[in-house]
């Protein structure tokens, strides 16, 4: 997926994903709606914390009406994933479609939302799996600028890098050899532009706050996209493929639970967007509350429980 946060992939996740203990369910002691019996539906995540929120929040919401959920977080890549989820062994997991395409597949992603949804869709039927409605919420690259840098010399889109005499961006490794960053900066954009690697976005914050590098990328739902020091640019020639949140469900659950199972599923996805998904991101990692608590004040607040 995005690859400006690394997935830690220890040796010992490959054992993980037959092993994780499971835990019960979200429930707020609250009523519940009846369970619909059958298998628990096994609910996945990646190891970071966006995944983790949207993982919880779909869990808590299909147990809300009545479906057993078993939770296998924090996993790892998609290379630890994708063969469970094909097997049955995972069920479900939040995907994000242009890096799903890109990197789980290793395809050019569309770059827009609902031809990375048909795309995906195409790529996964083979392996048995399905996906529902994507939801509006995406986590992308997003490149971003000191706020005062933007506001002496008017830079809104990665274009307006342009008025800038020379641009020094700041990124992973990999960002050096990647048509989504430096590449794109470069051939596409046409800035006069270096590449500086670091590899850790803590470091790489430090550098763009001292002056030291111009631009950075960030996930769009890191917190510090909506901070007032940092000024986010748009994606005018669009080098970054769209990064909507998609249910990805193994297909004998989709065809054994059927219409209202995706219903509730399609529900959740309808309501995410990109800000609530920062915001709880923010509570998560900043403010330090539980994942299973801000997932089920977000349900509440959406009406979805």
């Amino acid at each position: 997926m995005r690859w400006t946060r690394s997935l830690r992939v220890a040796g010992v996740l490959a054992v993980a994903v037959l092993g994780l203990t499971a835990c019960g369910g979200g429930d707020d002691g609250g009523s519940a709606a009846p369970a619909k019996g059958g298998a628990p539906i096994v609910v996945a995540s990646f190891n970071f914390t966006d995944s983790q929120i949207l993982a919880e929040v779909y869990s808590q919401a299909l147990e809300a009406k009545g479906y057993p959920v078993q939770r296998k977080f924090n996993i790892g890549s998609r290379e630890l994933v994708y063969p469970s989820l094909k097997s049955g062994e995972l069920q479900f997991i939040p995907e994000y479609q242009g890096a799903a395409i890109s990197s789980g597949f290793n395809e050019q992603a569309p770059n827009d939302a609902a031809s990375e949804h048909a795309k995906l869709a195409e790529l996964f039927a083979p392996s048995g799996v399905g996906l529902l409605d994507y939801a509006p919420a995406e986590n992308k690259n997003t490149y971003v600028v000191k706020s005062d840098l933007a506001q002496q010399h008017g830079l809104k889109t990665i274009s307006d890098l342009k008025k800038l005499d020379k641009v020094i961006l700041a990124g992973p490794p990999e960002c050096g050899t990647r048509a989504n960053c430096f590449v794109g900066f470069r051939d596409v954009y046409k800035l006069n532009v270096t590449f500086s690697s670091i590899q850790e976005s803590g470091p790489r914050v430090e550098q763009l706050r001292s002056g030291a590098v111009t631009v950075i990328p960030l996930d769009s739902v890191n917190p510090l996209v909506g901070n007032p020091d940092f000024t986010a640019l748009e994606d005018d020639q669009k080098i970054v493929a769209t990064e909507n949140i998609v249910p990805a469900v193994n297909k004998k659950v989709l065809d054994e639970r059927g219409a209202d199972f995706a219903a509730a599923v399609n529900a959740v996805s309808a309501k995410l967007t990109t800000e609530q998904l920062r915001e709880l991101n923010k509570q998560v990692d900043e403010d330090g509350d539980q994942v299973a608590d801000v997932a089920k004040d977000w349900l509440s607040q959406q009406g979805l429980i």
